[in-house]
């Protein structure tokens, strides 16, 4: 079992910027590929960018790339996405998620455990 917990979030006006945190632990949660999901009000939960077991590989949503990083330290089994350039629309519930496999998925089903949300509020 993984334990996943995140931390970081916030309020924030339009163009600044966040760093979420996510800690895994438990059953060596430095194994796992990390993703990042969001979900808005009325809207379904949505890939934000995720991360391979290495670290060496990175995947981003069109709509966040070139303004957020995805990063790992696996010394700490903590996970990073730094968000810049923050829009109203970035608005939601972050929530961070392991997968039992090393290689990353856009699909948040492939993902096995889940921490339980943070939210990010953007003003305009």
């Amino acid at each position: 079992q993984v334990q996943v917990v995140e931390s970081g979030g916030g309020l924030v006006q339009a163009e600044g910027s966040l760093r979420l945190s996510c800690a895994a632990s438990g059953r060596t949660g430095s194994s796992y590929a990390m993703g990042w999901f969001r979900q808005a009000p009325g809207k379904e939960r949505e890939f934000v960018a995720a991360i391979t077991r290495s670290g060496g590989t990175t995947d981003y949503a069109d709509s966040v790339k070139g303004r957020f990083t995805i990063s790992r330290d696996n010394a700490k089994n903590t996970v990073y996405l730094q968000m810049n350039s923050l829009k109203p629309e970035d608005t939601a519930v972050y929530y961070c998620a392991a997968r039992r496999l090393p290689i990353l998925s856009m699909t948040w089903g492939h993902y096995d455990y889940w921490g339980q949300g943070n939210q990010v509020t953007v003003s305009s």
